[in-house]
């Protein structure tokens, strides 16, 4: 494990970047203190950083995951109506204005 300040990494960032990449973790300090690690992607992590940002989003609980194909919808929901129906009640409506 490394450690480096926060001026010396600004100007080597993309070494200590590689570093990280190669399973090496850098503590990051300023004044003496450490502020920040840097480090490699943790294993559950995917390679995608999109991918990354939503599965960490859905273990936050920030999310919650579409139900698969074939799933039954959530229960409580609006009810299913026919197209026609809707477009009547929304033309009803609109003739109120």
């Amino acid at each position: 494990m490394r450690s480096i300040g926060i001026r010396a990494l600004n100007s080597r960032l993309s070494e200590y970047v590689r570093l990280a990449a190669g399973g090496e973790t850098v503590l990051v300090t300023d004044r003496g203190r450490v502020v920040a690690e840097i480090g490699p992607p943790q294993e559950a992590r995917s390679p995608v950083l999109a991918d990354a940002m939503l599965a960490d989003a859905v273990r936050k609980g920030w999310l919650t995951p579409a139900l698969s194909p074939g799933s039954e919808p959530p229960r409580g929901g609006p009810s299913e109506a026919a197209l026609s129906v809707l477009l009547g009640e929304l033309a009803g409506d609109r003739s109120d204005r």
